[in-house]
């Protein structure tokens, strides 16, 4: 197998020198906790941490080089390196000359919610027609988009990385960057307006994804949202040679024309870019819907085949923390746990609310909600939490758990009959979660990542026998 990279051409990217034997690599990390064999580590300085304290404990896991700029004499002996001014910098140079040379078509996906679900689901359907990479987890930012692409082999045909932002500029250097032939917004909602004036700025600083697209590229974007009209002024401004829509708006580029939305999964006719097709997802959720006609658009965008795309969304699966459904077999009190545990905010909550409506318990059995606070959302913070009341009630959630002082708002807003327990931290939640659970419950747990809502679904996969299998697994279904 051809090896990612050679020591040559680190070195020719980078500007960089080196010191040691000769080496090639196979990959590319930046944690020595998760680095592979083969790997070039990079020793990058972050807020927190400085990698180049851990390059001894990367080399001893297998290391084949480092990319260093602060040499010491324990590094030297520990194995080849690369040095170079700034190791971000250098991962930098590594992702541009990863992207120049590989002759892939690329798309680069943001957007307020739906971001990693919709570059899954891109890498899923692609994969089955060539070559194909794309960022991993949610390596959205400064350090995870240019090792997203460093990562990028060369004979790649499509390529698919994800762009996150919190504040305005973080999304232009980025998008330069990756260099998309088709850049995706899935939409713009309120969510980061801590850093943020008005959903209008949020919209603008979600459009410098088109600063880096190629000239005569596909911007793709939500026709039935707001900004619509704003972030397609944007995308000509920049040079998109193409502006695809979609939506259920009659103007929609991407059209959908029915949709049957059931527990585990939905049915859905739709026109794209002018032709009919129907497919089943593999994930519940009108917003999952929504996403999938964006998929379907960028599809169409890179002359791939629509038909394959489409029958492979059937086997869709929820990334981890963002609708994952397990079913937990607890002795005596079979129950199933939805996980949205990783992130949260107001677009995000009402989606999986509204997919909570959509369960089915078993007899007597109830649809719980489990919420944390929702994040970096500044001024109207509370007015934001009061609001969720409303899709809680229209999806007829029997029993809502919440906390963090955001949520306590939230919590005192419901009926009295639909309080389960308030607690200030989520830790607080679990052992009355656990003794309130019933058979045949349906258990929803979301927040944002700084609520730590992940240990009350660990508590609650705990109970059962077997809690590594999804509701598709454990039904024998693909």
């Amino acid at each position: 197998m051809k090896p990612l990279w050679t020591r040559a051409e680190v070195l020719a990217a980078t500007g960089g020198t080196s010191e040691g034997a000769d080496w090639t690599a196979n990959g590319v990390s930046i944690d020595s906790r998760s680095l592979e064999k083969g790997d070039l580590f990079v020793a990058i300085k972050g807020e927190n941490t400085d990698g180049h304290v851990y390059v001894a404990k990367a080399f001893e896991r297998g290391a084949a080089a480092a990319l260093v700029s602060d040499v010491t004499d324990a590094m030297r002996a520990a194995g080849p390196l690369v040095i170079v001014p700034d190791a971000l910098e250098g991962l930098n140079a590594l992702g541009r000359t990863a992207r120049r040379r590989a002759g892939a078509k690329v798309v680069a996906v943001t957007g307020s919610v739906g971001k990693t679900g919709t570059k899954e689901a891109l890498r899923m359907v692609l994969s089955e027609q060539g070559p194909t990479h794309a960022s991993a987890a949610s390596y959205n930012n400064l350090w995870g988009v240019p090792l997203s692409l460093a990562r990028m082999p060369a004979d790649t045909r499509f390529g698919i990385f994800e762009i996150g932002m919190n504040h305005s500029g973080e999304i232009t250097p980025l998008s330069k960057l990756v260099e998309p032939f088709v850049a995706l917004i899935t939409t713009v909602e309120a969510v980061h307006m801590a850093y943020f004036n008005s959903v209008e700025e949020i919209a603008d600083a979600k459009a410098e994804i088109f600063d880096g697209l190629q000239k005569g590229g596909v911007a793709i974007l939500n026709r039935d949202n707001p900004h619509f009209a704003r972030l397609e002024a944007r995308a000509k401004a920049a040079g998109a040679g193409r502006i695809i829509s979609f939506g259920e708006h009659s103007e929609a580029d991407a059209h959908l024309e029915k949709v049957v939305l059931k527990e585990t999964c939905s049915c859905v006719s739709a026109t794209i870019c002018g032709t009919p097709i129907t497919y089943k997802l593999g994930v519940p959720g009108r917003h999952i819907v929504q996403n999938s006609l964006a998929m379907l658009a960028c599809v169409h965008a890179l002359d791939a085949d629509l038909a394959l795309a489409a029958l492979a969304l059937a086997h869709l699966e929820a990334p981890k923390g963002r609708g994952e459904r397990h079913r937990v077999d607890a002795p005596g009190r079979p129950f199933t746990v939805i996980d949205e545990s990783y992130n949260a905010n107001p677009a995000s909550m009402r989606a999986s609310i509204e997919a909570l409506g959509q369960t089915e318990p078993g007899a007597r059995a109830r649809r719980i909600a489990v919420l944390g606070d929702m994040l970096e959302l500044g001024p109207e913070a509370i007015a934001l939490h009061r609001e969720v009341a409303v899709p809680l009630a229209r999806a007829d959630i029997d029993l809502v758990f919440a906390c963090g002082p955001h949520m306590r708002e939230l919590y005192l807003a419901l009926p009295e009959d639909r309080r389960g327990v308030y607690a200030e931290t989520s830790d607080g939640l679990i052992a009355p979660l656990v003794d309130a659970i019933q058979m045949g419950d349906v258990v929803m747990v979301k927040g944002s990542n700084g609520s730590r809502m992940r240990p009350i679904v660990d508590a609650l996969l705990a109970l059962g026998d077997d809690d590594s299998e999804s509701i598709r697994r454990n039904r024998g279904e693909a």
